[in-house]
């Protein structure tokens, strides 16, 4: 199988299946939810995994906006050609799915404004350009991993980037965004979320460590940040669908970069739905 063909297989995988971590962390909030309502969303959740899993359906219609992040080896490079098979893989995959049609014709002023409508094809869907880096790992040294991050509408317009002033303790900054957690998952809809955090010395970092943190994170190994997070978010009563509950979220993902010598914080937030973060991986020599 060449790399276009797993690229297509991967996002359609990533769209259609959760992870074992995911499925792990919903039936661990189930057995400890006392709310009636809250324990009926998320056993409606779990069915609709496993259709859409069996069936090869979305877990969403929102099938999500494609991103790539490259791990190289310290014995690979890159080629376009490369870069290109994996394009090709992403909108083949897209077509397979079928992923919801969502770009926009025209030219910048149109597509500000969406004048033109949409394509009808949803492999027109444009990959942001790519997160590539060294790795550290050993057992990568000969390989390049890809991984593939599917990222919809209703996270994104509730995400932020903005300043924190740290004042000298980790907490400050870890409040400042479980306050930003609790008033956009009340309005998010389709909790319980998987809160995704990035903390940076400029926006671009922030953001970039909160895409790691979504393709890295895992539910079932959280650290001490992540359960700070996990735990201050469920008891705030909002629970899944926002029918109350203590599941307002399964978990956290936090990554945290280089600081800057300063009184500020990049704080990068996003409140995944409960399909996402919805992501695949592979290894190629």
């Amino acid at each position: 199988m060449n790399l276009s063909s797993k690229i297509e297989k991967e996002l359609i995988k990533a769209s259609t299946s959760y992870p074992k971590d995911r499925i792990t962390a919903f039936k661990r909030s189930l057995n400890q939810e006392t709310n009636e309502n809250a324990r009926w969303a998320l056993e409606l959740m779990l069915k609709n995994a496993k259709i859409a899993n069996k069936q090869k359906l979305p877990l969403c219609d929102d099938t999500g906006i494609p991103h790539v992040f490259i791990e190289l080896g310290k014995n690979t490079s890159l080629s376009s050609d490369l870069l290109e098979s994996i394009k090709e893989g992403i909108a083949n995959g897209l077509k397979s799915l079928p992923g919801r049609p969502m770009a926009v014709r025209g030219n910048d002023i149109e597509r500000i404004d969406q004048s033109k409508g949409l394509y009808d094809e949803s492999e027109k869907v444009v990959t942001p350009s790519f997160l590539i880096e060294n790795s550290n790992d050993e057992d990568l040294s000969d390989k390049i991993k890809i991984h593939l991050l599917l990222l919809g509408g209703g996270p994104e317009i509730r995400a932020k980037t903005y300043r924190v002033f740290h004042k000298r303790d980790y907490k400050e900054v870890l409040n400042v965004a479980v306050g930003r957690f609790e008033g956009t998952l009340k309005l998010l809809g389709c909790t319980p979320s998987i809160p995704a955090i990035g903390i940076g010395r400029t926006h671009f970092e922030a953001n970039s460590l909160m895409i790691k943190a979504m393709i890295c994170g895992n539910l079932n190994y959280q650290s001490e940040i992540e359960d700070y997070i996990t735990n201050k978010l469920n008891k705030t009563n909002i629970g899944p669908m926002g029918l109350g509950g203590k599941t307002t979220v399964l978990g956290s993902f936090v990554k945290i970069g280089p600081q800057r010598a300063s009184g500020v914080r990049i704080l990068a937030t996003r409140p995944c739905c409960f399909v996402e973060p919805r992501s695949a991986s592979i290894s190629i020599i």
